[in-house]
């Protein structure tokens, strides 16, 4: 690579893809009131795909404008059950109330990308994911929760598909790496095209 390539997200899940597609990456988490920025989309009407790739835009212009001459790649996942926005759950009752709410019901991922080059967008892309959830019992959605808190806090809806979560589910249809958070082969597909990583 000629120029840095930095993920500007703490997501671990995100560098772990990375770097298991070899693509060199530096981490460097941006800085943004998520939740201010979401909630001022929502007052303006905003769709969840609309608010999936302005969160990432918001990242990686913040990173962008500290590293002059980087590719620097936002990147930011909407829940959405209808046009509702759900954001992390922060205690398990939270979770425990969006599990319930999407129990029984079809729901879609939206995973935002947008990289930028000396303050300016460069590339974007949001992939979408539609999933339908099972109609799983209390007693096993309170197991689930006190088995997988720890991890399931830190993901809108209260899940990871890639652990027990897949439990919850009926119906998946959608990219694998864009309901993980990173649609990673169109964003493969850039980088090589942009000879920012070998084709």
């Amino acid at each position: 690579m000629t120029l840095p390539f930095i993920l500007a997200s703490g997501s671990e899940i995100r560098a772990e893809l990375l770097r298991k597609a070899a693509v060199p990456h530096r981490i460097e988490p941006a800085r943004v009131d998520e939740s201010a920025i979401r909630d001022s989309l929502a007052a303006e009407g905003a769709s969840p795909r609309d608010v999936a790739d302005a969160l990432s835009e918001y990242k990686a212009r913040r990173v962008s404008q500290k590293n002059p001459g980087a590719f620097v790649l936002g990147c930011d996942q909407v829940l959405a059950l209808g046009r509702e926005v759900f954001a992390k759950p922060e205690t398990p009752d939270a979770c425990r109330e969006q599990l319930i709410r999407l129990r029984g019901e079809r729901h879609h991922l939206y995973s935002g990308a947008v990289i930028y080059q000396d303050g300016e967008p460069i590339w974007r892309h949001v992939g979408v994911a539609r999933l339908v959830m099972r109609d799983f019992s209390d007693a096993y959605l309170d197991d689930y929760i006190a088995r997988n808190w720890d991890s399931v806090r830190h993901s809108v809806g209260g899940y990871k598909l890639e652990e027990e979560g897949v439990r919850l589910f009926a119906r998946i249809e959608g990219d694998h790496f864009t309901i993980l958070g990173l649609p990673l082969l169109e964003l493969i597909a850039f980088l090589q095209a942009r000879e920012i990583i070998a084709a």
